[in-house]
């Protein structure tokens, strides 16, 4: 998997959201804010490129005092939601 180019992480008004760059940005509903672990995770997948939930998940469990259960659950559920919007 890959993240689309179009969509990026910024800060507004102190909050990180992904949101989409060009035509993308007009549609304001597919704005997501990512806090903690979720910002972590989206750094990651940009940072492997090419990435699975198996890696991510791995390097969450590097990262964060987690189980792999608990992280491949948090790592899924997320992939999902940019899965749906479209990231």
């Amino acid at each position: 998997m890959r993240i689309k180019k179009e969509f990026v992480l910024r800060e507004v008004c102190g909050q990180n959201v992904i949101m989409g760059e060009g035509i993308k940005a007009i549609d304001f509903r597919r704005i997501l804010v990512l806090k903690g672990s979720a910002e972590w995770i989206w750094n990651e997948a940009q940072a492997q490129g090419d990435f699975t939930v198996e890696s991510l998940t791995e390097r969450l469990c590097e990262e964060y005092d987690v189980t792999a259960e608990e992280a491949q659950s948090c790592v899924t559920e997320l992939i999902e939601k940019w899965d749906k919007e479209g990231g």
